[in-house]
């Protein structure tokens, strides 16, 4: 019963991003396995729905609690390492910022990294995390075996040799089966990564798009609006006994707090005052931006600071598209009259077999745009996804999107195997809110 007693009267919340938040009747912080089972037991004897929550950096309302809110934080560190194997199993509410420091005794590191690290793992492989890397997938390939919470009270282990059916839907599960409580990852040996950051033509860039994104091990580029500038970051696997050229402290914390995050900040507000100053801001950013090279550990250069709150929506299409489809983005941009301060950013992975993987059956390309959280982002999220649909198109599930069970069921193949195992792990739905209803069905 001790671990009920973390079972408190609801407060508000809102995520990172400021596009969701709510007042759930009830939220819990459990510090052990058993008592995220009690808060089960509990929710489903009082008839509430329990969702969890994480570091609140989905722009979607993926994670958002009407019922009892459940904060993993405390289920958080390692809980089992496999040296030989290369296999270490977290607590669910580890954050990933926390992972070098966790992961680099034991001389290992995770394969890929998306550019912030605030995210828990769990929520980040629930709702499809990636990186960039036409050879890598996301982070949720790199699961290979999940402890959960069931609608019963009941823990369920799936790996590789239990419950392996479930595995390609319990990787990537948008928190609908069940609580996860640990989850292992299969990491490599620490490496570090030589980068280079460049200036480039935008036309440039997307006629060797495909050349560019295959020819290194970890290529992406931003794109101004209202410019023909983009910033390309290629990155390339050393190993650690190569030699380190970090960047120096005064020339990062300038160029990475102090550009990217204040005067980014401070553009996008001169920009809500006086729209027609952002495309010559965005051109000042294009030449003040990203002319660099640097070798350090992979997390050091995978990793960006991001205090600049943002709204975001990022859809999967395939690889080939991206050059046309960002084109297309860009006429819209320019037909509209729209001011947008903040870059796009490119990205790719390589297809896996993860049912709602964004890059499942498919080479895969990324493009993300963002609105600074105090405008008004609907019209230009939803005129930008309407192009990402004319080229099959997947919302990131951590993303801001409009799309729903239907149009989705069409998109991924394994939608309907997902929904099956939702079905039998969770038939009363006791995980569940507006948005997994949207997304995948009553």
């Amino acid at each position: 019963m001790t671990e009920l007693n973390s079972l408190r009267p609801g407060r508000a919340w809102r995520n990172w991003g400021r596009s969701e938040a709510a007042r759930p009747a009830f939220t819990a912080t459990p510090t052990s396995v058993d008592g995220v089972v009690a808060i089960v037991r509990r929710a489903r004897d009082r008839g509430l729905a329990i969702k969890t929550i994480g570091a609140g950096h989905s722009f979607s309302a993926v994670a958002v609690a009407s019922g009892i809110q459940l904060d993993v934080s405390r289920l958080e560190g390692i809980v089992d390492v496999n040296l030989a194997a290369g296999r270490v199993t977290f607590g669910a509410g580890t954050r990933l910022h926390r992972f070098p420091a966790l992961l680099g005794p034991l001389g290992l590191a995770l394969e890929n990294m998306g550019d912030i690290d605030r995210q828990t793992i769990a929520g980040a492989t629930s709702t499809g995390t990636h990186g960039t890397g036409a050879t890598f997938g996301g982070l949720a390939t790199r699961v290979v075996a999940v402890t959960m919470v069931t609608a019963e009270a009941t823990i369920l282990r799936i790996s590789e040799t239990e419950n392996a059916e479930l595995l390609p839907a319990a990787r990537l599960g948008l928190g609908a089966l069940g609580i996860i409580v640990d989850l292992t990852v299969q990491c490599v040996p620490s490496f570090l990564l030589a980068a280079v950051e460049r200036p480039a033509s935008f036309d440039d860039v997307l006629d060797d798009f495909e050349a560019l994104a295959t020819g290194a091990d970890h290529f992406e580029f931003y794109w101004w609006p209202h410019t023909d500038g983009v910033m390309t970051k290629t990155n390339s696997r050393l190993p650690t006994d190569a030699e380190r050229h970090p960047i120096g402290a005064l020339a990062g914390w300038f160029e990475d707090r102090v550009l990217s995050n204040i005067a980014l900040a401070a553009m996008c507000n001169i920009g809500r005052l006086v729209p027609a100053a952002t495309p010559p801001l965005n051109r000042f950013a294009t030449r003040a931006y990203g002319n660099r090279t640097y070798t350090d550990n992979s997390h050091d250069v995978f990793v960006s600071a991001r205090t600049t709150r943002f709204r975001e929506m990022e859809y999967a299409i395939p690889r080939a598209a991206v050059p046309q489809a960002l084109r297309d983005v860009r006429d819209l941009i320019d037909g509209t009259g729209w001011r947008i301060s903040f870059p796009i950013e490119v990205r790719v992975a390589a297809s896996d077999d993860t049912w709602l993987s964004t890059a499942n059956g498919r080479d895969t390309g990324y493009i993300a745009v963002h609105r600074y959280f105090r405008d008004d982002h609907e019209d230009y999220f939803l005129a930008v996804e309407q192009i990402m649909r004319s080229h099959q198109g997947r919302p990131h599930w951590g993303k801001i999107h409009y799309q729903d069970s239907e149009s989705l069921a069409a998109l991924y193949p394994h939608h309907g195997d997902f929904v099956a195992v939702r079905d039998r792990l969770d038939p009363d739905r006791v995980f569940t809110n507006p948005y997994l209803y949207r997304v995948l069905g009553p």
